[in-house]
């Protein structure tokens, strides 16, 4: 939203002048439901854009970040085979291959292959890659903290209880309809 916050008071946001224009033209407008959605989709562009920011001061790029997030979430020793890892991220072998060779040449993570059988190989998060990814996502945290600090603990604890409710059916298929 640029340097424009989009506030009218403490209370009001863009969101209150957006329904109250098209509630005035749509009758059939739900303006509670359209203030959730029109809400949720700011606050996903803000998130996406503050990870774009906090990968660029970081020095990283997000499929950069990706890889090293799988090898991180692997748990100790931080690695995988390449058809694992391309499963996890969801690409091709070859797309994968393209995709380590930088990172490699970064120092980021490394590639060896097992002494009993040297046609497999493993690709493993180097000390520079665990701090590279310990670095961006503490940066993450800090700026997703600054954005919930407008909350309570209890309000947050809410927030969440009630966007789980919303993915849980999301992720069922469950499209329960309004009586």
């Amino acid at each position: 939203m640029g340097e424009h916050t989009g506030r009218q008071s403490s209370n009001g946001d863009s969101v209150d002048r957006h329904v109250a224009l098209w509630s005035k033209e749509l009758d059939w407008m739900d303006p509670v439901k359209e203030a959730i959605f029109a809400r949720l989709a700011i606050l996903a562009r803000h998130a996406a854009q503050a990870r774009r920011d906090t990968l660029d001061s970081d020095g990283l790029r997000h499929w950069q970040f990706k890889v090293l997030l799988m090898l991180r979430r692997a748990g100790p020793p931080y690695a995988a085979s390449p058809s694992h890892l391309a499963d996890l991220l969801g690409l091709t072998r070859g797309a994968l291959s393209a995709r380590l060779a930088p990172l490699e040449e970064a120092g980021l993570i490394t590639r060896t292959h097992e002494a009993a059988d040297r046609r497999r190989v493993e690709v493993r998060l180097t000390d520079a890659g665990y701090a590279a990814f310990e670095q961006h996502a503490v940066s993450e945290d800090e700026g997703e903290n600054a954005l919930l600090a407008v909350l309570s603990a209890a309000e947050k604890r809410t927030l969440a209880d009630l966007l789980r409710k919303l993915v849980v059916a999301a992720e069922s298929g469950a499209t329960a309809t309004a009586p």
